[in-house]
């Protein structure tokens, strides 16, 4: 394994990290997102195609696949660049995937809204654990941050993760016969466990806004996770999950 060598803090390659981290549209301009550690980058190696270049600190050491780009740095070139307070000593470059048609599947899970990064990757990490396929509809957080990434254990390494507007959603679930629920609290509302979550798409919204009032006047069943009457609402990757393991059920 081939390593160059980067002591320049404005080095391009570092630059372009800098960047990539910052920026979502700098991230789709160059078809590259960025994430840190050196346990995130086993999963990469293991189970993503689309490792591109790995940066690493004096020694740190990695298994690193023939033809990924092996670049090493000082630790203090790797603190100025890496986005945590106490790096790892690893950082990599992988190649986004390529974007393809919605899909929808009964017993799938739209999330709408959720933006927190460690809701998004939590949620991602408890899809790939119950097998859960998961879109992302409007408003989401990138699942491909640096941020998502982290707080998803690497699941994004391993599951599909779609992004679709609404509409599409809407019609191609119509076209699926795949009915469309939501969680909502409203009277309405009928309790999760008494529905056949197994034949439908649910959409879970964020705990500050919930779903989108179009999505709810679109669906076809509202549901509603049984709490004591003194508690409002949950956190919006906790009610994730539980809708999901319900799904398994």
């Amino acid at each position: 394994m081939m390593e160059e060598r980067i002591t320049s803090r404005k080095n391009p390659l570092l630059q372009q990290v800098r960047r990539l981290l910052a920026s979502k549209k700098e991230r789709e301009e160059a078809g590259l997102f960025v994430a840190d550690g050196t346990k995130l980058l086993a999963e990469a190696v293991r189970w993503w195609p689309g490792l591109d270049t790995v940066i690493l600190s004096d020694g740190v050491k990695a298994d690193v696949p023939d033809g990924v780009r092996v670049v090493r740095v000082p630790g203090e070139v790797m603190q100025s660049v890496s986005p945590m307070e106490t790096p790892q000593g690893a950082l990599f470059l992988c190649r986004l995937p390529e974007k393809t048609p919605f899909e929808p599947k009964p017993g799938m899970l739209l999330l709408d809204g959720i933006q927190d990064p460690g809701n998004l990757g939590t949620i991602l990490r408890t899809a790939d654990a119950l097998a859960v396929p998961v879109a992302l509809l409007e408003g989401c957080a990138d699942p491909y941050s640096h941020k998502v990434v982290r707080a998803s254990m690497g699941a994004v390494f391993r599951i599909s993760v779609q992004q679709t507007s609404w509409e599409t959603a809407k019609l191609q679930c119509a076209r699926k016969n795949i009915p469309v629920a939501v969680t909502a609290l409203s009277d309405r509302a009928m309790d999760l466990r008494k529905a056949p979550l197994k034949t439908l798409a649910v959409v879970v919204g964020s705990e500050g806004q919930g779903v989108r009032k179009e999505i709810i006047q679109s669906a076809q069943t509202e549901l509603i996770i049984p709490m004591q009457p003194q508690c409002e609402s949950l956190n919006a990757a906790i009610a994730a999950a539980i809708v999901m393991w319900q799904m398994q059920q």
